[in-house]
Parts: C-alpha cells; structure tokens; sequence
C-alpha cells in the first residue's frame, strides 16, 4: 500500500486531451445492473457512479453509440468494448464466459488489502480467486487513484500502465449557497446547533470512526453523522464487516454530543456542507472518498487523514492529521473549528481544489481506457497477420 505525499503528487498527471485526440463513432455496451432497485447499490456509492458516468458520456461523447444492458440482456455484436463499471472481489460480478473486448471499474480493493478486518469466508474466498481469475482475462482496468491503482497493479501482478485512472466528482448540486434563510431551515429540521462537526460516510474499520467519536468526546463538540448506515438498527451483528456499527452505537449512545441523521435527500446535504464549522474525513483507507470533493465544492472547510489516496484529493487545500492518532484527530478539528480565519482559508482553498474534479474529466478518461484497449487489440491482431 502506497501512500502518495503532496510532494510528489500532482493532479495535472491526468492531462486534459481536445475532443480531436479520442476515437469517434464507438460502439460500447455498459451494464448498469446495479441501477435496478433490487440491487441495493441504486442509492450507493456504485450507483452513483454510473449514473453520472452514464450521463457525462451521453453529453460530452454523443458521438459513439452506447447500449447500457443489464445482466441476461443481449449484447450488440458489433459492440467494440463492453465496460463492467463495477467489481466486487467477493461476489461473481463479472462473467465466467468473455465474448467480447471488456474494461472493468474496481474502485478499490479494501477488502482485499486488510483481510483481518474485512474476512471473506469460504465462499467469499473461492469466488475472490473467480473473480481475479476474470479480472486478469479483461482488456483494461480502471480504478479511482493513483493509489488503487498501484494497490491493484501490486495485488494482480500486472503493470500499472494497465490500469487507467479516473477520478471521480461532486454532483453539480454541491455548491456554495448564496445567503438565504436555508441556514436556519436545516438547523430547525433536524434540531442542530448553530456550529457542528460534520462526518458523511459508511461505517466500516476503514472510516475509523472510533477514534473520531473519541476525538469529539475529548474537545467536547458536537458531530453531525451522515450516511446510511449509521442510523440503522437492522443489520447482521455477527458478521465482522459491521464490528464498527456496533462499537459506535455503544460509543455514542445516550450522548447528546453525537447527532445521527442517516440517510438524508441531497438538498439537504449541500445545505449541512454549507453549514458545519468542519468536515472531518479520518479514514485510514479509501479509492477515492467522493465526501471529500462535495465538502470542498460547498465551501466547507475540511480536516483530512494524511493516509492512502487522499491527499491526492485534498491537496493542499484541507488540514491533514494522522487517523491512527486520536489526539491528532482532536487538534486538527480543533484548530478548524475555533479559527474563523482558517475556515475561510481552507474553504477558499477547497473551492478551487474542487474545481480539478469534473465529470467531463472522468468521461474523457473512460473513454482513453476504451480506445487503448481497442487499439491494444487491433495492434495483436495486425502481428497476428504478419
């Protein structure tokens, strides 16, 4: 696992091509399985991915022709690639049977990585080793940063130049908010006090949650906790995964401190951004963490972990602390929170960081994955003739 510094990082490493240097006229079949409201992923991570992907392709390269499939559909067979926009190492979501050119999008390998905190079991093992199996047979891979790319490079032992890397993006939505009477509306809805801490995520080891919740508990401050997961109270308590949910449940229960809102509309989060004194991201690991870029483009000032990909992220516009130590979690926060002149610092900062971070830029990226592995194809197949 490598962690990039910001000394030798730089974002412009995704160069910005004209329209003139990409392929026309391709035909490419995505399959947006996840998008189906039995999946469970419509609401997710995965498919928010591919509903922006989806989008940003159709606007910004309406000249290919794109069939998106869901699975059991025929695909065209004048398709040129088709892109599995999603991989999970423990569940089959890739085909036994390649038929046609592929590109699959693995966001990042976490559970792969950390074994110990992300135990596969028997089944999930054998389908781990399936799974590489059909990773290894695609045409072309691509993963969210230069971290994960080099964390899946190291884990499949190929070539990181096999590995094509698109960020990902903020919604448009997500934006700094005019003054308006929209402060008080969302302070009224859900009962939050004028300043506040804020977290938006899932619950896994991975996020660190623990430590954050004991940061907050030693500099006594409000956390406003956004995300799915952290209000449910319907879940497997035995599986290992949701160890987290249970240790933070008890952490914070009865304690007026922490302030759970679960899932909540959109609207109301670019709302909650604008809002909170910080937004705090300790994770210890991540492929990309999408709340980071949402933070920054609704002008909220960010503290960070110095860990994995994110400082390719944040730049040099949030307040770094090391996520292993609590005490530099409570600092960081700290800081942020009691200096009005580093919040406007950090959130100026952060609104032109943000702005390194498009749709458009993801398209163009997806789209240079599919022309190397078409052009990868056609060059075997023209030594093949010699």
């Amino acid at each position: 696992m490598k962690t990039f510094n910001l000394t030798t990082f730089d974002l412009g490493r995704l160069e910005d091509f004209r329209h003139d240097d990409f392929m026309t006229n391709l035909s490419v079949a995505i399959d947006i399985s996840p998008l189906k409201a039995s999946s469970g992923h419509k609401v997710r991570g995965v498919g928010f991915y591919i509903e922006n992907l989806k989008k940003a392709l159709l606007e910004h390269f309406p000249q290919n022709r794109y069939q998106f499939f869901t699975k059991g559909d025929t695909i065209e067979k004048s398709t040129d690639v088709v892109h599995y926009p999603y991989f999970e190492p423990f569940f089959l979501s890739l085909p036994i049977i390649k038929r046609y050119k592929t590109v699959v999008t693995v966001h990042d390998l976490t559970p792969i990585i950390f074994p110990k905190h992300f135990p596969s079991g028997i089944k999930g093992a054998l389908r781990w080793q399936m799974q590489k199996i059909s990773l290894l047979r695609s045409d072309g891979i691509i993963t969210d940063s230069y971290t994960s790319q080099e964390d899946i490079a190291g884990i499949l032992g190929i070539e990181k130049k096999q590995i094509s890397v698109a960020y990902l993006a903020a919604a448009e939505e997500f934006r700094k908010l005019q003054p308006g009477n929209w402060k008080q509306e969302i302070i009224k809805k859900y009962n939050l006090p004028e300043k506040f801490v804020l977290y938006v995520g899932d619950v896994t080891w991975n996020k660190n949650l623990p430590r954050l919740i004991e940061a907050i508990k030693e500099i006594n401050l409000t956390l406003v906790l956004v995300g799915r997961t952290i209000a449910e109270s319907s879940f497997d308590s035995t599986n290992p995964w949701n160890k987290d949910i249970l240790t933070v449940q008890k952490m914070i229960k009865g304690d007026k401190r922490f302030i759970r809102l679960g899932f909540i509309l959109p609207q109301d989060l670019v709302s909650l951004y604008n809002t909170a004194a910080v937004f705090v991201f300790p994770s210890i690991y991540e492929g990309f963490g999408l709340p980071i870029v949402e933070a920054m483009q609704s002008g909220c000032p960010v503290v960070l972990s110095e860990e994995s990909c994110l400082p390719e992220i944040g730049g040099k516009a949030v307040y770094y602390v090391n996520p292993h130590n609590t005490n530099s979690i409570a600092n960081g926060i700290g800081e942020v929170f009691f200096s009005g002149k580093l919040q406007k610092d950090l959130s100026e900062k952060g609104l032109t960081q943000a702005k390194k971070f498009s749709w458009k830029k993801t398209a163009e990226e997806t789209i240079k994955a599919y022309q190397r592995v078409i052009k990868s194809s056609s060059l075997k197949s023209s030594s093949n003739e010699v």
